[in-house]
């Protein structure tokens, strides 16, 4: 499968934006530097969605039910629903929000030839907000995502918060395992040319509706191989620094 960097730029994620930044211009406005690295073998990263937000839970919590956005972002690299809803913030809860451009892909896969295993993104936040959260797919599953779930701020100019994330299910569609379930970006980035392309719509026919868990990686006995596709946690490794 030849796979192009317009191509997958085009499926990886919906309508990408560069950078977009929620309400600006506020009162206590603070600048963030964000570095977010897949620390995976076999398993490409969409361009994380990053919102700074008042409280926790705002974007996705384990143990409850998916939001639109995440379960696009989980199962179609479709990250146009969260961030339509982190810019309409109907609960005003959202301060600052951006989003990458391009994949994350490990290291020595054909992807790597194109794209870098890491994303570094600018983002703001202001008055109460103190918290950051991110969402991005793993692109080799049928509804799996990393993500970070309300990590703190740092304080003051200079300092740095770290943490690593565990790779979830959001449990809307069943994990069949199988390419022409899943998008399109898989097998060109990891260099697996069997089976038949997926697409970035969801199949109404594998639909759950379950609560995000602890993703149980990958089990074989279709497209998917463990060896090829598999991970262990931590799927990637988030930086967030205060630069003004």
């Amino acid at each position: 499968m030849r796979c192009t960097r317009r191509l997958l730029l085009a499926a990886c994620a919906a309508a990408l934006g560069a950078l977009a930044l929620a309400p600006s211009a506020l009162a206590g406005e603070r600048e963030y530097q964000v570095r977010i690295t897949d620390l995976t073998s076999g398993q490409p990263l969409t361009p994380p969605v990053v919102a700074t937000h008042r409280g926790k839970h705002a974007v996705f919590e384990v143990g409850r039910s998916a939001s639109v956005g995440v379960r696009e972002i989980a199962e179609n690299g479709n990250n146009a629903p969260l961030r339509a809803f982190i810019e309409a913030d109907p609960f005003d809860q959202f301060a600052g929000f951006a989003e990458g451009t391009e994949p994350l892909v490990p290291p020595g896969v054909p992807g790597d030839a194109e794209f870098d295993q890491s994303a570094t993104l600018s983002i703001k936040a202001s008055g109460g907000a103190t918290r950051l959260s991110f969402v991005s797919m793993l692109i080799c599953t049928n509804d799996g995502f990393t993500g970070a779930d309300a990590l703190r701020l740092p304080r003051t100019v200079g300092e740095v918060a770290r943490m690593r994330t565990d790779g979830y299910d959001a449990f809307t569609e069943r994990n069949t395992e199988d390419y022409a379930h899943m998008v399109p970006p898989c097998q060109g980035l990891i260099g697996d040319s069997s089976g038949e392309p997926g697409t970035m719509v969801s199949d109404p026919a594998l639909a759950e509706g379950g609560v995000i868990t602890h993703h149980a990686g990958i089990k074989g006995g279709a497209d998917l191989e463990p060896a090829l596709h598999g991970w262990e946690d931590p799927v990637a490794r988030v930086r967030v620094t205060r630069t003004g």
